[in-house]
């Protein structure tokens, strides 16, 4: 009867250090499970930003278009006009409409716009660059008898909104030279936001 108690009493403490070694094993089990959990939630937290930064890195938008117009006056007219540059150099993100001359912002970001215009100075030339009906800057010169050709531009850094408008608006009984050279409308986007 003693050596069964001795077996039994041997049996207990193999059972209890058997016990104690799971315990502890289930214990890193569940530290080695709450490690992973935070590495895939890690892992994804970085896939997203690598998204995001190719999403970011995808939107190019840059145009440059000229008036076209074969080499001759365009305007005076009798009303204020939005001018429209059918020229297509470059619409990178295809923002610009050469059909209405409007650029679109296809995304929240700082753009940077230029205009410039070759003109006779038999008439006046006025240009105007608008963001959704708002006068931004404007390039103008006077009508002189003596001088017979004049050139002028300016830019605007605009931070835009998905769907705001930019174009440029010839003045009334104003004009510019028509060309696929000269007179030009271009933006690009610098910066998303």
């Amino acid at each position: 009867m003693c050596d069964l108690m001795r077996e039994v009493v041997a049996m207990r403490e193999k059972l209890t250090a058997v016990e104690t070694k799971l315990k502890d094993s289930e214990t890193r089990l569940i530290d080695s499970e709450t490690r992973l959990i935070d590495s895939e939630t890690r892992l994804k937290n970085s896939e997203n930003q690598i998204l995001e930064l190719r999403n970011k890195e995808r939107t190019k938008v840059a145009f440059t278009a000229a008036t076209g117009g074969g080499n001759q006056a365009i305007g005076p007219f009798n009303t204020e006009k939005i001018l429209i540059y059918r020229t297509v150099k470059t619409n990178i993100g295809s923002a610009y409409s050469r059909s209405t001359g409007v650029f679109t912002a296809p995304v929240s970001g700082v753009y940077y716009f230029t205009i410039f215009y070759h003109a006779g100075g038999k008439s006046r030339a006025s240009l105007s660059l608008f963001k959704n009906n708002e006068i931004i800057v404007l390039t103008s010169d006077h009508q002189s008898k003596y001088d017979t050709a004049d050139n002028g531009g300016n830019a605007a850094f605009l931070q835009l909104r998905p769907g705001d408008q930019v174009y440029v608006r010839m003045a009334k009984n104003s004009h510019v030279w028509g060309n696929d050279y000269c007179t030009i409308f271009s933006g690009f986007l610098v910066t998303q936001m």
